[in-house]
């Protein structure tokens, strides 16, 4: 187990800095929003995460590698201590990149070292396993954060050049039926899973229907087009008043250049290719093309039973290991509800029937969030392949879209 787990610590710590390659140091500072943290940060936290909660518990003489790394480092842990503002991450130039990179190389040694010494410790390799899921996390957020900053830029910057991904038998939309019943959701095996995936419980459904597919560019451009952004009966009270604050009228990255729509991708500024999966909108917009369309977002209940019945798990879908960085077409014979995009559900994040988050240090990692924000599902372009199970739970607020957030219809 010692050795599997550290050969995982190894490649997960190698492929974060491996997706920093492409960028400068000037580009791993800039935070343009509280909800989008810098590069250089994320490569920081992620080491900060293994030497606070790890190595300080099993070597209680540790020596730390910067002390004040406690301050600048921790995200949102209140047991930890004080820590930087989270909309103030960008402004900190120092360390400098280079010495971030000396700090992770420093605290991979140690836990190397560590897991060698204690290989059998159990409570040891559960909390490695942790760190390294956590990492995986952190791997997204580093480009979806990177896109959103570069996304302001006139310039629109490239991250990875690709060639254009041409399907021609692209997936028209179809309907999955579900039998009302009485079905188990949340976490089932012997894996790793987080602790908002637990227990598994039941659940009733009535009977209902949902997409084979993720909704499209064209199949949304129909609902902008129709001038569904200018009707309030269409919106939520919430979701009415946030597009007309902030002048809301396309996804985010959508531009409209000389009456053409284009988008920014992390492969520059492409034309709308109108058979892409959908990306980048809030659950506002996404329960708003459910109600044009006269039908409804699934819950994460009947999501998650729908993937279980019809839903393959299929390691050649669109995840990060690809690294194309932005959702393809949907191919004729994809029925994978994993990769692509994350899809907005109508679940409100709250517990599940006897939930109880982790003991320790680690204990606010997920419970103390479950308020306020809406359950989405699936992963996305670039979630690690071996990250995502049917059973995650992510979670944001209504309004963001920074994220590769897309729509799943459902019908009853």
């Amino acid at each position: 187990m010692n050795n599997s787990i550290s050969e995982r610590f190894s490649l997960v710590r190698k492929q974060t800095v491996e997706l920093i390659e492409p960028l400068h140091p000037e580009d791993t500072v800039v935070q343009p929003v509280m909800d989008a943290s810098p590069p250089k940060w994320h490569l920081a936290h992620t080491t900060w995460f293994f030497e606070n909660f790890i190595l300080k518990k099993f070597i209680p003489a540790l020596k730390p590698f910067n002390k004040e790394f406690d301050f600048l480092f921790n995200s949102y842990y209140e047991g930890q201590g004080s820590r930087a503002k989270r909309d103030m991450r960008g402004f900190h130039t120092r360390p400098l990149l280079s010495e971030v990179l000396e700090y992770r190389e420093d605290i991979d040694s140690q836990m190397l070292n560590l897991l060698m010494t204690k290989r059998e410790d159990k409570d040891l390799n559960e909390l490695v396993e942790l760190g390294i899921q956590h990492e995986q996390q952190h791997q997204e957020l580093l480009i979806t954060d990177l896109k959103f900053t570069w996304g302001f830029s006139p310039l629109h910057p490239v991250y990875q050049q690709h060639d254009e991904i041409i399907i021609e038998n692209t997936s028209k939309m179809a309907w999955l039926p579900i039998e009302e019943g009485i079905y188990e959701t949340g976490y089932s095996g012997k894996g790793f899973y987080f602790d908002n995936e637990s227990p598994r419980y039941k659940t009733y459904l009535n009977k209902f229907e949902i997409a084979s597919r993720p909704v499209t560019v064209g199949e949304y451009l129909d609902f902008i087009d129709s001038g569904a952004y200018q009707q309030w009966k269409f919106w939520l009270h919430e979701g009415w008043q946030w597009i007309n604050k902030n002048d809301i009228t396309a996804p985010e990255y959508w531009k409209l250049i000389d009456n053409e729509w284009h988008i920014y991708t992390l492969n520059g500024l492409k034309k709308l290719n109108l058979n892409d999966t959908l990306t980048h909108i809030s659950f506002y917009e996404a329960d708003a093309f459910a109600r044009w369309r006269g039908l409804r977002l699934p819950t994460e209940q009947e999501w998650e039973v729908a993937a279980e019945i019809y839903g393959l798990k299929d390691q050649n879908s669109n995840f990060l290991d690809k690294k194309l960085f932005h959702p393809t077409v949907v191919s004729k014979n994809d029925k994978a509800f994993l990769g692509q995009v994350w899809e907005w559900t109508n679940s409100a994040y709250l517990p599940y029937p006897g939930f109880k988050p982790w003991d320790g240090d680690i204990a606010e990692y997920n419970g103390k969030f479950m308020i306020s924000q809406m359950v989405l599902r699936g992963g996305s372009c670039v979630t690690p392949a071996n990250h995502i199970r049917l059973s995650y739970r992510n979670f944001f607020h209504p309004w963001l879209r920074w994220q590769f957030t897309g729509i799943r219809l459902a019908k009853d």
